[in-house]
């Protein structure tokens, strides 16, 4: 994930937003609170299949977006 900033903000503000700690969010999405720091923090290296089991909660995943390739 080259722009792996971008999901961390949002990540990060969507739990805010749900009054979510980051402990609560690791419990629920069923991943390790780790990993979720990781995110947060803009790893640039993240399982998507783990990125997706946390915006599962809040509606959301990671998928293919097509670009313009000149």
């Amino acid at each position: 994930m080259q722009s792996a900033n971008i999901p961390s903000k949002q990540v990060k503000a969507i739990r805010k937003q749900y009054n979510l700690t980051q402990i609560e969010l690791s419990k629920k999405s069923g991943v390790g609170l780790r990993f979720v720091r990781e995110l947060e923090q803009g790893k640039q290296t993240l399982r998507v299949d783990k990125v997706n089991q946390i915006l599962n909660q809040f509606g959301s995943e990671v998928g293919v977006v097509q670009i313009n390739i000149t």
